[in-house]
């Protein structure tokens, strides 16, 4: 894992308290996100817009340009316009497809606009000024962590993976990793897709084929929800324990209640596009240097801790 802490308390600062002393003229910041096409994405916009009232109310001189796409080639025109109508001086994009949108970033980074590029990497490197993104291979790590903590030889489990993409395979291979030599038992894993309904399909599939099953990771919320309707239909909830990630809402809840059959999950945090158009701010109102990577924790969250990360009023 590649991390640059390169956060100077300074640099929060400034954003936190609005110090804009180098901010002598306007700067517009254009960001580009996907629309809230299912959960996660949902909690990326309503953080996004928590975070562009904040930082507008704290620097007068800061205008923020927030809108999000229904697809690539949406967010490809919007690029433009913010190009060539908005004039803006930084880019903060959460590419909806990492292909289709490296060549327009390329474009808007050529312009002379400073680049943040979020969570989906370029398929290009080296466009970007900052890359922030979540540890999908800490994510894997720490569930596979908790999995070991309660199973052992002989234990049976299930995996629902995402789609077939570097990040899904990233989060797979550390849990595997982790979880090698345990004597854990992997009985099948299949995609999901990142979807309720997905998840809620496969699961009943494994419930019908395997009559014992100890765990199941889901590996993200919207999926494990789907798995949790499918074992409460099954009547199958005191036999198993499921594992998701992300950092939706319902589920905090249930951790925070300590509930046994969703008894933690992992952070993946769509509060992220906050910190990276916190970051893209700093490089504007802080005298530090401000590039690299920022890549976030994948803290385990348990009863004790779950309400430092519970955001009710997120849709998410």
């Amino acid at each position: 894992m590649r991390t640059l802490k390169l956060i100077a308390g300074a640099a929060l600062c400034s954003v936190a308290l609005g110090v804009t002393a180098a901010a002598a003229q306007e700067i517009t910041i254009g960001v580009s996100i996907p629309a809230a096409t299912h959960g996660w994405a949902g909690g990326l916009n309503w953080h996004a817009e928590q975070a562009m009232a904040r930082i507008e109310e704290a620097n007068p001189d800061i205008d923020i340009v927030l809108i999000a796409a229904d697809g690539p080639a949406q967010q490809a025109n919007d690029l433009e316009d913010l190009i060539s109508i908005h004039q803006i001086d930084a880019l903060v994009v959460l590419p909806f497809e990492s292909e289709p949108l490296t060549d327009p970033v390329r474009m808007v980074k050529e312009s002379g606009v400073f680049v943040t590029v979020v969570d989906r990497g370029l398929s290009q490197e080296g466009i970007e000024d900052v890359y922030v993104a979540g540890n999908n291979t800490a994510l894997g790590t720490v569930s596979g962590e908790y999995f070991l903590s309660r199973l052992g030889e002989g234990d049976n489990i299930v995996i629902l993976r995402g789609i077939p993409t570097v990040i899904d395979d990233e989060r797979f291979n550390a849990f595997m990793e982790t979880i090698e030599g345990s004597g854990i038992n992997v009985l099948d894993n299949q995609y999901a897709n990142w979807n309720r309904d997905d998840g809620f399909e496969v699961m009943q599939d494994f419930l019908s084929r395997f009559p014992d099953i100890d765990g199941v990771w889901a590996q993200d919320d919207d999926i494990a929800l789907g798995v949790i309707e499918a074992v409460r239909q099954a009547g199958r909830e005191d036999e198993l324990f499921i594992v998701g990630g992300a950092g939706m809402k319902e589920i905090i809840q249930m951790v925070m209640e300590g509930s046994e059959l969703v008894p933690v999950d992992v952070l993946y945090p769509p509060a992220m596009i906050a910190t990276a158009m916190d970051v893209t701010v700093s490089h504007f109102t802080s005298n530090g240097p401000v590039s690299g990577e920022y890549i976030l924790g994948a803290p385990l969250i348990t009863p004790e801790n779950a309400e430092d990360y519970y955001f009710p009023d997120s849709t998410f």
